[in-house]
């Protein structure tokens, strides 16, 4: 049996555990809040490495990404093999926009060696998302040119529609684009979903009225591409006139089970004087059985919790232990009082 002295002395020798973990966890998260990669338009400065002058060159295109570990990361070192000018992510760049995900984004996209461009998804604007984003990537929507090739970055992170500043703006930047060879837009949320029949409502925008005017605008103004995600997989066709890809493969939940849709993935697209091709480069997925899916979708936001939240997991549960502990202590300190004054 153990004595009373040794169950002291474990005691005594679990709460300094807890007091240099508690310690060492809070030295650790203010080293990380002063840490937090001291950035500011982030877009701005990453357009500002893009060669413009070049006809011919390559870049990549990834969505849904959602504070991903594993399979994100995977992708950047993929990214990083590939003769690319830029890449853009399109949206969902985190699983919501409380500044601690941000950071450890930033932190995992400082990895790649080209520049990246970045779309606001609605999972980025949510808890004060919108303001942090500003913050830390500037502009909700801008454009550039490369060579003769026009690219335009959209905001619909409200799933509803463009307000009607931008929804001018775009139609003045379409417009300038008309003197280019290439027309490519971005956004994250799809005009329609491709698994309902004709332009039903799905997971896509919700004003379906305003879907089909800006569907008609792209379709006049003759768009070449329409990169979008939202929906995690992959999908390719058109909507009228205007052909669009979604690609939400970089690292979240995918939506289904079906192999020519759900597989991780990001888009290569190569511009040449013979035209514009568009490959799918697939990364390591899981497999479709049921359970294996929902082991590895629970899997994902486990890891990613504890990954963004360790140290403030290792600050509560070293509280609650000492909270515990001095409950203990002060109820076995009671409970001896009141026995030396009934002697």
């Amino acid at each position: 049996m153990v004595s009373a002295t040794n169950k002291r002395m474990f005691s005594k020798f679990f709460v300094c555990a807890a007091l240099v973990l508690l310690l060492l966890a809070v030295a650790i998260k203010i080293h990380s809040v002063l840490s937090f990669p001291c950035i500011s338009e982030w877009n701005y400065h990453q357009l500002g490495k893009i060669g413009k002058t070049q006809n011919e060159f390559s870049f990549v295109v990834f969505g849904d990404n959602k504070n991903s570990l594993t399979t994100f990361e995977n992708l950047i070192g993929k990214v990083n093999e590939e003769d690319t000018l830029f890449a853009i992510d399109v949206g969902d760049l985190v699983y919501d926009g409380e500044k601690e995900k941000y950071r450890f984004f930033i932190n995992q996209i400082m990895k790649l060696d080209k520049p990246l461009l970045t779309v606001l998804g609605n999972h980025d604007i949510r808890e004060q998302g919108r303001a942090n984003y500003y913050e830390l990537f500037g502009k909700y929507y801008y454009s550039f040119a490369v060579g003769n090739s026009y690219f335009i970055i959209l905001d619909n992170a409200n799933e509803r529609n463009l307000d009607s500043f931008q929804f001018d703006w775009l139609k003045n930047e379409l417009e300038r684009s008309q003197s280019y060879k290439h027309r490519f837009v971005f956004m994250h949320v799809p005009l329609y979903d491709p698994r309902r029949a004709g332009k039903q409502m799905g997971h896509s925008l919700k004003d379906l009225a305003f879907a089909k005017e800006l569907n008609e605008l792209l379709d006049r103004n003759r768009v070449t591409m329409l990169f979008v995600s939202h929906i995690h997989g992959y999908y390719r066709g058109q909507w009228g006139k205007t052909p669009y890809i979604i690609t939400g493969g970089a690292g979240a939940e995918l939506a289904g089970s079906d192999p020519r849709h759900y597989f991780y993935h990001y888009i290569k697209v190569d511009i040449s004087q013979q035209g514009v091709e568009y490959q799918v480069v697939k990364l390591k997925s899981p497999d479709f059985e049921l359970i294996d899916r929902w082991i590895h979708d629970g899997w994902i936001y486990i890891y990613a919790f504890f990954a963004i939240h360790f140290f403030d997991s290792v600050i509560i549960l070293a509280l609650i232990y000492l909270g515990a502990y001095t409950i203990f202590i002060k109820k076995e300190w009671l409970i001896w009082n009141i026995g030396r004054k009934g002697r």
